[in-house]
């Protein structure tokens, strides 16, 4: 496998990755896709997904159990596959390389689709409640909490943005920041300010959580004074949501050799998933876009497949003729 040159290497074996794999199998592309873990990235530890298009389970369904069939398209249409760390590249040549813990991998065209994790909170059981009232995307899992407390941690844009988005469905909403005062503009703390669902709490980190099987209990310290207090999910739901939109980070094996967001390390595409390097595409939450999802990683993904074969049959011609 170090020898040979695949005509596309896939980095990750995520929705977009899966379905990357697919269409590049489809168009009798030899194909690799390297993923260091599990099938389905973020998806795979799901609990419950009901936004999938055309899901066989419209009540929902795991996320192992959407990306399953996934995985078997792509053996179906001959995609290669090998379990490694990626832990460097090579774009500067015609051949693409990537560097691993178990070999070197080469191939004419690359498509980067190793997702973006969240930053956790950082506080104790967070992933003893992970699906279970701890959640970091809230077009994923507001619905779960509709009529229910939700807790946000996190003080920039981003998570004002997702707790306006969550107010819609929360009984109560309070935000949660250990800074002395929310990282936004003032007509986004304005609006804020004047949902009636909204509740801001500065000056706050959250340290532990707690209850039964679902979470009911959240530990918060006050970051100026040190004082502790213990916020109880109301006796008839039984438990609330927290939700965590402390920034997202991404590998960062392409800085400096991709055009990167500097915040957040997302590489930059076109609308054909294009990087800055000819032969280097990337799809899915890696990439900077508006929304991250399992359809849109998917429609990345496919979009990007159908790019590589485009160049990839250029780039051979163009070796052939020298």
């Amino acid at each position: 496998m170090e020898n040979k040159i695949y005509d596309v290497m896939i980095l990750g074996a995520g929705p977009g990755g899966l379905a990357a794999g697919l269409y590049a199998g489809r168009s009798k592309l030899s194909t690799l896709i390297i993923e260091k873990g599990i099938d389905g990235g973020q998806i795979a530890i799901t609990h419950d997904i009901q936004n999938y298009p055309g899901q066989a389970n419209i009540d929902g369904e795991r996320g192992q159990e959407l990306v399953a069939p996934m995985t078997a398209q792509c053996a179906k249409f001959g995609c290669e596959r090998v379990q490694d760390t990626i832990s460097a590249c090579d774009f500067s040549g015609p051949v693409k390389k990537f560097i691993g813990e178990k070999g070197e991998y080469q191939a004419y065209s690359v498509i980067i689709c190793s997702g973006a994790m969240a930053r956790f909170i950082g506080c104790k059981n967070e992933s003893k409640y992970l699906g279970k009232g701890v959640s970091y995307c809230a077009v994923c899992d507001a619905n779960f909490f509709e009529d229910f407390e939700i807790y946000v941690v996190g003080g920039n844009g981003i998570a004002a943005e997702e707790s306006l988005y969550l107010a819609k469905y929360a009984r109560k909403l309070t935000m949660l920041h250990k800074g002395s005062k929310l990282a936004v503009t003032p007509a986004m703390l304005k609006e804020l300010e004047e949902n009636p669902k909204i509740n801001i709490m500065c000056d706050t980190e959250v340290v532990d959580l707690g209850g039964g099987e679902l979470l009911s209990e959240i530990v918060i310290k006050n970051t100026k004074t040190g004082e502790e207090t213990t916020l109880y999910a109301d006796e008839d739901d039984g438990f609330f949501g927290l939700f965590g939109f402390t920034g997202k980070k991404t590998t960062g094996m392409f800085e400096g050799i991709l055009n990167m967001e500097d915040k957040t390390g997302y590489i930059y595409t076109n609308e054909k998933m294009e990087t800055n390097i000819p032969g280097v595409y990337a799809a899915g939450d890696v990439r900077v876009t508006p929304l991250r999802q399992v359809v849109t990683a998917c429609a990345d993904g496919a979009i990007a497949a159908m790019q590589c074969e485009k160049y990839v049959g250029k780039v051979k011609k163009e070796l052939a003729a020298q």
